[in-house]
């Protein structure tokens, strides 16, 4: 290929359309032969067999170590193998220095391989091996002739393997070169070749192939669990100097390869599940979660000191250090992450781990009878699962409710009636290159208690426009004493808006909930509930303060909170009991009262008891806990979960499994 081609198409992208298409990768009508989503209910879902994978996709070496850890760690303890997608080859400037070190020219392949070494060493230990033990290297053939490096390394019973496709992080001209790709069809990058590395010819890519590649390794290792990234960062506005201190692309918080990767990944996800079930073939089973990145730097860090110090023990090895003999004449890490940096760094991305789309799941209603259903996102289409008796504990295979391609949280509400509804978020156009990219609520009702579903609603968006309207979270959504149920979603401003379905099944129009006149802005995890009055409230955490409404109207905001927060119904006549952990504690608090010792992190789900209370939660070791009638009880055995489980009446645990399945955990 001529890179004068390459140089020109690069220049043509320009600084616009990364500024563009990095901050709301935004696409525009598909092709006639791009791969599409089909809403339709009623695909074959494969079977997953028991077999569990996780498969991870990271814009550059370290995204997953600082963004989606501890959550692979504990898979990785658990036994689940790993296949870890490294898009660019980590290039940079192609200096590998630290204060100390003789200054030398950059060296661009030198430093991706002294990145890949540092990922070596940090999940060899990930795994028990020592960090210098020796990985097997090979050549993996890709879609389209390409090839790319494979390293792999199998201890203990446990296995890892990295995938570098080696894409710049630049182009010519510097500009940066995965949003440039995700933006324009026509552009064509060069992979960078790493030092040492056994793919010894450079190979180009273009938008639809890097898909066709992503897509086809998805396809070759049928992942059970996938790690993304965001594909649709906050609005965050900086100043210049700012920005550039923080690696920030203009406008939004997160770098800008991230923000690409991401969206490559999820049109990756997409084109696999239309592959499969072209011609009647049946659904993946797989569940997705997508980290946020740089968002934590913006926001109360949420992992307490045990969790954290282990989440950056991780990134120790991946640094390295240029005085160790690591067998890698390119260098033994990214030397700038080694030693004490990643808790030093005023960046702070290390200290929190923050799902796109926090939500327990999957939700659970009783049916006539008293067995239970889950439904959740399993492919990017919303399941069900039954329970195959009542107390059994055992749930059936997946009935394949469509609506796809959907965002992982499903919020449920139940009518008076035993209805169930449910709300998601669909990618309602997602391909690339300046079109559109939306985002919608849709609303799945049921006909009958138990029984079938009547036919996909949209609800819209409370936002106006493609970039804005990708900014909106999951939805929650409870129902009054009076039959109507309120929906929330956090919005792009930070806030909360809000959609209320009448007694008759009519809808309001969206809109905004007000201020307190803090102007503080809220995270993503929203609470909602009515209390014994039949009020509603919601609830959410924001910078300074949790931000508390009632019947739509600012109460008292409460103490700061680090995490999503948990409530139930006050004793009385009205108000809420509500549980929280300040940032970066592991200990339990409450306001009003006294909080029992409850020790963990991350998202905690309450439901009312008859000896008080009930608290779901994960301890500090990731173990699934359930405090009720003032005991505690750890789940510890059973299929490893993922993401956070839902309590069901108090007296039911419901998660989701490495397996791509359903587990009930009654203590």
């Amino acid at each position: 290929m001529d890179n004068r081609r390459v140089a020109r198409r690069t220049v043509l992208a320009g600084a616009a359309a990364v500024a563009a298409a990095v901050a709301g990768c935004s696409v525009p009508a598909p092709p006639s032969s791009a791969a599409t989503a089909d809403p339709a209910p009623g695909r074959p879902i494969a079977h997953s067999a028991g077999r569990a994978l996780l498969m991870q996709f990271a814009a550059h070496p370290d995204d997953d170590l600082y963004f989606m850890n501890p959550d692979t760690q504990r898979l990785l303890d658990a036994g689940v193998p790993l296949v870890s997608v490294y898009v660019t080859a980590g290039e940079h400037t192609g200096k590998n220095w630290i204060k100390g070190m003789p200054e030398t020219p950059p060296d661009k392949a030198a430093y991706s391989s002294a990145r890949h070494q540092g990922l070596r060493q940090s999940y060899a230990q990930a795994i028990g091996a020592e960090k210098f033990t020796p990985w097997r290297k090979g050549v993996v053939a890709l879609a389209g002739g390409r090839r790319c490096e494979v390293n792999t390394l199998v201890h203990g019973g446990r296995r890892v393997e990295l995938v570098f496709l080696d894409l710049p992080m630049h182009t010519t001209r510097r500009y940066m070169a995965l949003p440039a790709l995700w933006e324009d069809r026509a552009l064509e990058l060069r992979t960078h070749l790493s030092a040492g590395s056994p793919v010894t010819r450079a190979d180009t890519y273009d938008h639809g192939q890097l898909i066709e590649v992503l897509a086809g390794l998805l396809a070759r290792y049928r992942p059970t669990v996938v790690h993304t990234l965001d594909p649709d960062p906050d609005i965050q506005i900086s100043d210049e100097a700012t920005r550039k201190r923080d690696s920030e692309q203009p406008g939004y918080s997160d770098h800008g390869d991230h923000t690409a990767v991401a969206c490559f990944t999820w049109a990756a996800l997409l084109r696999w599940v239309a592959d499969a079930t072209a011609g009647g073939g049946p659904v993946p089973p797989f569940t997705t979660t997508a980290f946020r990145g740089y968002y934590n730097r913006h926001w109360p860090k949420n992992l307490p000191p045990r969790v954290l110090a282990e989440k950056a023990a991780h990134l120790v090895p991946y640094g390295g250090d240029p005085d160790w003999d690591c067998g890698n004449p390119s260098g033994c890490g990214d030397y700038g992450v080694g030693g004490d940096r990643p808790l030093t760094n005023k960046k702070g991305w290390v200290r929190s781990t923050h799902y796109r789309w926090p939500a327990p799941g999957p939700a659970v209603a009783e049916e006539p009878g008293g067995r239970l259903a889950a439904y959740g996102v399993l492919g990017l289409r919303a399941v069900r699962w039954r329970e195959v008796s009542p107390g059994s504990g055992r749930f059936g295979e997946p009935e394949d409710l469509g609506g796809g391609p959907l965002a992982p949280a499903l919020a449920p509400a139940t009518l008076g009636d035993g209805r169930v509804l449910l709300f998601g978020v669909r990618f309602a156009a997602l391909s690339g290159r300046g079109g559109p990219n939306r985002r919608e609520v849709v609303l799945l009702e049921q006909r009958s208690p138990g029984g079938p579903f009547l036919a996909w609603r949209g609800l819209g968006n409370p936002e106006r426009g493609d970039d804005r309207g990708r900014r909106i979270g999951a939805p929650v959504a409870v129902t009054g004493a009076d039959g109507r149920v309120h929906l929330f979603v956090r919005n792009a401003d930070k806030g909360v808006s809000t959609r209320v379905r009448a007694a008759d099944g009519s809808w309001s129009a969206w809109r905004a909930l007000p201020g307190d006149g803090s102007g503080d802005e809220v995270q993503d995890g929203l609470t909602a509930l009515a209390d014994a009055a039949g009020r509603v409230h919601v609830l959410a955490a924001g910078r300074t303060a949790v931000r508390h409404w009632t019947d739509g109207s600012p109460a008292e905001p409460l103490p700061l909170a680090g995490d999503p927060v948990a409530a139930v119904p006050a004793p009385g006549p009205a108000g809420v009991q509500v549980y929280y952990r300040a940032p970066a504690d592991a200990s339990l608090r409450a306001t009003p009262g006294e909080a029992p010792a409850f020790v963990g992190y991350g998202l905690l789900t309450a439901a009312p008891g008859p000896g008080g209370p009930v608290l779901l939660g994960r301890d500090e070791r990731h173990r699934v806990q359930l405090h009720r009638g003032g005991r505690l009880s750890v789940r510890a055995s059973g299929v490893v979960p993922t993401g956070d489980p839902v309590l069901h009446r108090g007296t039911a645990v419901v998660g989701m499994g490495a397996d791509a399945r359903p587990w009930v955990w009654r203590p």
